[in-house]
Parts: structure tokens; C-alpha cells; sequence
């Protein structure tokens, strides 16, 4: 068993597991800006950029309301008038450039997909991103479309996890019973708001720690 938390996803394995759904970037691709900006900006904006543990550019907090569904043309005015040009130039590119920060289908994922399909479960997407960039990641990587039997994005709803609303949605729209849905998110407030509304939401670490968690809930791949 994967020691990551999920011990409750576990507790009862009686309800037969029907669907799986999949967040997007940490769980299905790599995002990484340093592959996007390297290069084209100075060192010391890049390497402060890619710090995890900081948003001192505030560009996590801007991509959060675009996620969210604002417009770009209305987050960059704002961005520049709190960052300035430079910054503001550096966002643009990375907007305009968004497939260069998806370098990567993260280890594993593509095959889990591909079991899961092959063994006759539902797979689906839920992601918090923006309905202006998010076709750069069907277009870079065109299994994930073919995998996926559908996804809902945040961007373009206008609505975002960890909220209900947004896994409402996705259970309405694809026809799932959340009590046989499984929905895994490498952010733990994530897996709560899926939790809330009856999905068994699993914290993802990787691949691997992904498969032998279905494998607990009687998911035969």
C-alpha cells in the first residue's frame, strides 16, 4: 500500500469501482516553466520563477485566475500594472510558449490510461486550467485526448476544484456515480472537495503508487 494518506479512500471496497478521473499537471503531465523561459530570460528571473516554494513574480497567483476563467487580456493588464513591462513580457511569452512548459506525459501515466481503457473503465480528466491555454496539452501529447473520454476544465466552466460545483459538473456531464468514481489530484485540498461530494479521492504520488491504489479498490488491471 502506497503510504500516502488515503488510508479512507480504502475503508470500504464493497461499492465496485466504474470510473477514474485524473487531474492534469503532477498527475497526467510535468509542468515546468525553467524548459519554457531558459534562455530568453535573464538567469536569475528564471531560476526564481521555477522556486516552488515562492511566488515572488506572482505568476502562479495570475495562471490561478485564468484557471479560474478570467481572460488573459484582462490578467496581463493587471500583472503589468503590479509587476511592470519586463514581467509582464516574460508572462506574455509564457502564455504565447505554454507547450514548452509541458515537457513530459509523467512516468507511467500513459500506460495506466491505456489498462484502464483496455480493462473496460471509464477514464476521465478534471483539470484546473485555462480554457486559453489548455489545448496545448492535446496538441503535444494526442494520446491523452484518445485515452480520455472527456474532460472538464476549469477555464472554461468558469467554475474550480477544489470547489463542489466543478465535480458536480464532471459527474452530470459524463454520467458517473461519484460512490463508483475514483478521481486522483496531486493536491490534498483537491482530494478533499472530491471526497465532499462522495468521489473516493486519492492523493497522487506517481504511477506506480496510482496503480496498486486502484488495485486496493478492486480496480483489476
Amino acid at each position: 500500500m502506497s503510504d500516502n494518506g488515503n488510508n479512507d479512500a480504502f475503508n470500504s471496497n464493497s461499492i465496485e469501482i466504474h470510473n477514474v478521473m485524473f487531474d492534469f499537471c503532477g498527475v497526467l503531465l510535468e509542468l515546468n516553466y525553467r524548459p519554457c523561459l531558459q534562455g530568453h530570460f535573464p538567469q536569475q528571473v528564471v531560476d526564481r520563477l521555477c522556486a516552488d516554494e515562492s511566488d515572488v513574480y506572482g505568476f502562479f497567483a495570475a495562471e490561478a485566475r485564468m484557471d479560474a476563467g478570467e481572460a488573459f487580456a484582462d490578467v496581463i493588464k493587471d500583472y503589468r500594472k503590479q509587476y511592470g513591462d519586463d514581467l509582464a513580457e516574460t508572462f506574455d511569452y509564457y502564455i504565447e510558449h505554454y507547450g514548452d512548459a509541458l515537457p513530459r506525459i509523467i512516468d507511467g501515466m500513459e500506460t495506466l490510461l491505456t489498462d484502464l481503457r483496455k480493462a473496460g473503465y471509464g477514464v476521465w480528466g478534471l483539470t484546473n486550467w485555462s480554457g486559453e491555454t489548455f489545448h496545448f496539452a492535446f496538441e503535444k501529447f494526442p494520446q491523452l485526448e484518445r485515452l480520455l473520454q472527456g474532460t472538464v476544465v476549469s477555464g472554461v466552466e468558469k467554475m474550480h476544484k477544489p470547489n463542489a460545483d466543478i465535480f458536480n459538473l464532471a459527474l452530470s456531464r459524463f454520467g458517473l456515480d461519484a460512490s463508483q468514481t475514483v478521481f486522483f489530484d496531486d493536491t490534498q485540498a483537491n482530494v478533499d472537495g472530491a471526497k465532499a461530494v462522495g468521489i473516493k479521492g486519492i492523493r497522487f504520488k506517481n504511477a506506480i503508487d496510482a496503480r496498486n491504489d486502484l488495485q486496493r479498490l478492486s480496480v483489476n488491471i
